[in-house]
């Protein structure tokens, strides 16, 4: 059995494109689709995610407009929106909905910057987890005599480099986000 630096480094990449992912829905002065992703709609006999009722689009930098395609879930869209945690107000116009974006307040773009802190502090847990998972895996092959000591320590520096260099690339993502919340 060999130890293998690739698969836990894959894990590690995992980690980032979750965070840029949960980034994307973080509002920031600009109008994105991605907003709605986490909106769901009480339709059909259920929760519905909002993009499998209509059409989400964006027709101008501040503007959203979610285009339902049945009439019957008209008003459900709307209240689902209404109740969502970003404090928008959709104005109704037959089956389309506008949603207007309002600009972020100086508060409300340091409490968003606090949110992406925060996302990017679980992806550092998460790309740590990754690590001390390959070290045990290592220290477990030590000590079944599949690798030699020195082996072990090489490996581990390697795995030590991947994750300096995994955290580096949330950092930078961290850094990004946050100027874009800020940029007025």
């Amino acid at each position: 059995m060999t130890f293998d630096l690739q698969s836990y480094r894959k894990r590690m990449d995992g980690a980032v494109a979750a965070l840029k992912t949960e980034f994307s829905g973080l509002r920031t002065g600009r109008a994105n689709t991605a907003l709605l992703d986490n909106i769901t709609v009480n339709a059909y006999g259920g929760e519905t995610p909002l993009n499998q009722v209509g059409a989400v689009s964006v027709p101008e930098p501040r503007m959203l407009t979610v285009q339902v395609w049945d009439k019957s879930v008209v008003a459900a869209v709307e209240r689902a929106l209404r109740e969502s945690p970003l404090g928008i107000n959709p104005v109704v116009d037959g089956q389309t909905m506008r949603i207007p974006m309002p600009p972020l307040t100086e508060e409300r773009r340091k409490d968003l910057s606090k949110v992406a802190g925060g996302y990017s502090e679980n992806a550092r847990v998460a790309i740590r987890n990754v690590r001390r998972d390959a070290m045990d895996t290592l220290k477990k092959l030590q000590k079944d005599s599949a690798i030699s000591e020195d082996d072990q320590k090489k490996f581990g520096e390697d795995v030590q480099k991947a994750t300096d260099t995994v955290i580096g690339l949330v950092d930078e993502a961290l850094k990004a986000k946050c100027e874009e919340i800020m940029q007025v």
